[in-house]
């Protein structure tokens, strides 16, 4: 069953931007992209890098470990066909994101 966790201020998540956070002890990469929030699992299956610490640049971010790729809207890995990264519900909720894990 999913639990709604607080994760920050809406604030903390600029336009074009990402940001790592941890819900329920899991890592999370946040992203804001034309104005809406997505949620992924933040730990890349390649080696473990940060996605939120990543550079988002067309809805894709980079790992900044080792440079995977993966679609924001999504989680789709954009260097391996069929692999990807699991997505959350999320959303805002007076001035604070919330993210379902």
């Amino acid at each position: 069953m999913a639990q709604a966790v607080k994760v920050g201020k809406s604030a903390d998540v600029p336009e074009g931007g990402a940001r790592a956070v941890e819900a329920a002890g899991r890592k999370i990469a946040l992203f804001r992209i034309g104005g809406v929030l997505h949620a992924m699992d933040g730990v890349c299956p390649h080696r473990g890098g940060p996605l939120g610490e990543g550079a988002v640049e067309n809805g894709i971010v980079s790992c900044p470990w080792h440079g995977w790729r993966f679609e924001v809207r999504t989680g789709k890995c954009v260097n391996l066909p069929g692999g990807g990264q699991s997505c959350f519900p999320v959303r805002e909720e007076g001035g604070d994101i919330v993210v379902e894990v």
